[in-house]
């Protein structure tokens, strides 16, 4: 395993920002990597026989709405395979709690209305806590599931602190993690704890790293 990793790292890995004939890839991707995540399946209802229809609908607005406002959506590639997405709210997008107008009745016809208001309550709720202003935040990261336990989620991590790090106008970048098996993999990238957070019977924790001097 350890040296189809240092295949991968070394010599055919890239991390490279999505195209548009990209996205349904990383919404399929993204679909495996989130149908058992804890909060998704409280807001999308996993107990009703369709949290599959909306929970591929959510995933496919929300790209969506990142490529049509030119949000950071990047692919971890082994030549044409796409091995994981990160997804990057910057400041000032006009993604958050405050939604677009089209945004929010596409996600009611598609999710419904439940499904929708909770997710638009959540994101109030962690915006109201960011120990910051002007932030980037980490709205999805995965990683295929068949090439997990690679190493492969830090090389995507690392893109991601590329981009923020560059960015003068940003405090840093918060992520909210459902699972405590992850909450190292971000300690490891200087993710520090800010509080912890509850959506109605589902807990997390919000981090926060600060944005990095770039090396020169």
């Amino acid at each position: 395993m350890l040296a189809e990793l240092n295949t991968i790292a070394l010599d055919r890995l890239k991390a490279v920002l999505l195209s548009a004939d990209e996205l349904k890839l990383a919404a399929s991707l993204l679909y495996q990597s989130y149908y058992d995540d804890p909060l998704f399946m409280e807001i999308f209802r996993a107990d009703k026989p369709d949290y599959e229809q909306r929970l591929r609908a959510a995933i496919r607005e929300e790209l969506n709405t990142f490529w049509q406002a030119k949000q950071p959506i990047v692919g971890l590639f082994q030549g044409e395979q796409l091995f994981g997405v990160a997804c990057v709210i910057e400041p000032d997008s006009g993604i958050g709690s405050s939604r677009l107008w089209h945004w929010r009745l596409k996600m009611l016809l598609t999710a419904g209305y439940v499904s929708t208001k909770q997710l638009l309550d959540k994101e109030q709720k962690i915006h109201a806590a960011m120990p910051a202003q002007r932030y980037h935040m980490l709205a999805f990261i995965a990683v295929a599931p068949k090439q997990q336990h690679l190493g492969l989620g830090h090389y995507l991590i690392h893109a991601v602190d590329s981009i923020v790090d560059k960015d003068e106008s940003s405090a840093g970048i918060g992520v909210f993690v459902t699972l405590e098996k992850y909450k190292a993999f971000f300690a490891d990238d200087k993710y520090q704890a800010v509080t912890e957070l509850a959506f109605n019977t589902v807990s997390g924790t919000l981090m926060f790293r600060q944005r990095q001097q770039p090396q020169n």
